[in-house]
């Protein structure tokens, strides 16, 4: 550690030429004694961030209820719907976010389960956002529970390095707010947020730019951003598992092989990202859709794989803060054909019930005997939450509209 930058994440001393004796990061801190060292050689020169709160609906509700301190517990829906969050507790026993709330009792029969509260976490949001703007004005929220944060000289409102204000960052969110946070430190978005998730919970991970590449190479190609479940089967069909595989592969045989993702991921595998954090992002729908392994026909199962996407997007809906007025279901034939059915309502809503009440029978018309390989759900026509589900919701006739 001798010669490296280091930082106390607890008393928030630093040593911007490392410390004088050497030892390692688990060493107490000369300064308060507590084993909260931070070391990096780049570790005073990253100014991008990405902060996520850990097990952010259930932290929230482990700090309103000390009860449930000691206890694994699940946010989310009823026996059929889908876990929103689980606590790490939980975690141990496999229940994951977006799992069939099912699924996750069988494997956790002694979690507590409670609904989400999506006020009470806009709420708790709204005031780490308050502590965030102390630092910079420019924030990129990606959800109630994590955001980008843009540290460069010329826009950071705290004068002290970025790594010492977002230490300072968590102390403060723990101390006001109740929950903790982990932070990514990294020179650009991609990086960033892959350091967040690496020393959770209450992380503080360092990505620096000269040593992205070795980081990346041993990880899972579904690490990196625009590799979703489906793309990262296809690669495994092909024998690419691990990043190190795709760094391998010049920029032309990424194209060849990935198209126009393959500019990106030229980028991506190499530790490079030329996105910046934007303070406004326009959100014109909310969806959520899923990939068959076999391809489906049965209109039964095609509704109840539809359900959890409804609850998924009532959650996001939730989180973001928007409601939508028209229902789109998307399906995907076995021969790659792509059907879209639009049914608007007469009000928004935010209720994973009633997009159900209109995604049904129109999955049920077009299950045929045509198989599909895809289907999806989602809400568009967006506009604030506070204008969803008013009491005379089902007054009004939905109008049916198909592409």
């Amino acid at each position: 550690m001798t010669g490296q930058p280091t930082l106390c994440r607890a008393c928030l001393e630093t040593w911007p030429r490392g410390l004088a004796r050497s030892g390692r990061e688990q060493d107490p801190c000369p300064a308060c004694s507590l084993p909260t060292l931070r070391s990096h050689d780049e570790l005073f020169a990253l100014t991008t961030a990405h902060i996520d709160c850990d097990a952010f609906y259930a932290s929230v509700e482990k700090r309103d209820n000390p009860e449930l301190r000691d206890k694994p517990l699940i946010v989310g829906g009823g026996r059929r719907g889908v876990v929103t969050t689980a606590c790490y507790i939980a975690r141990k026993f496999g229940p994951r976010s977006a799992m069939p709330m099912f699924k996750a009792l069988e494997l956790c029969p002694d979690a507590v389960v409670i609904k989400p509260d999506i006020a009470k976490y806009r709420v708790v949001s709204r005031q780490i956002r308050d502590l965030m703007e102390e630092l910079t004005p420019v924030i990129e929220p990606l959800s109630l529970d994590e955001a980008y944060l843009d540290l460069a000289d010329d826009v950071r409102l705290d004068p002290r390095p970025p790594a010492v204000g977002l230490a300072d960052l968590a102390k403060k969110v723990r101390a006001h707010v109740g929950i903790s946070i982990s932070i990514g430190l990294a020179p650009n978005k991609f990086l960033a947020k892959l350091a967040s998730d690496l020393d959770k919970p209450r992380g503080f991970a360092v990505i620096g730019a000269a040593e992205a590449e070795a980081v990346l190479a041993p990880m899972p190609v579904s690490a990196i951003h625009g590799i979703g479940k489906v793309t990262a089967r296809k690669l495994e069909a092909r024998g690419i598992t691990e990043i190190r595989q795709l760094q391998a592969m010049s920029d032309p045989e990424l194209r060849a092989a990935f198209g126009k993702f393959g500019d990106r991921l030229a980028h991506y595998v190499r530790g490079d990202d030329p996105r910046v954090v934007k303070t406004e992002r326009a959100t014109k729908s909310v969806s959520a859709e899923t990939t068959f392994n076999d391809d489906v026909a049965d209109a039964d199962v095609l509704v109840s794989r539809m359900a959890p996407l409804a609850e998924r997007v009532a959650a996001r809906l939730g989180e973001k803060g928007y409601a939508g007025r028209t229902v789109v279901v998307k399906l995907k034939t076995s021969d790659f054909q792509i059907l879209t059915r639009n049914r608007q309502l007469a009000t928004p809503t935010q209720r994973a019930d009633l997009m159900m009440s209109v995604a049904e029978p129109l999955i049920r018309r077009e299950a045929d005997g045509r198989r599909f390989r895809l289907i999806g759900i989602g809400l568009s026509d967006l506009s604030p939450g506070e204008e969803a589900d008013p009491p005379d919701l089902f007054a009004s006739t939905p109008r049916l509209n198909e592409t």
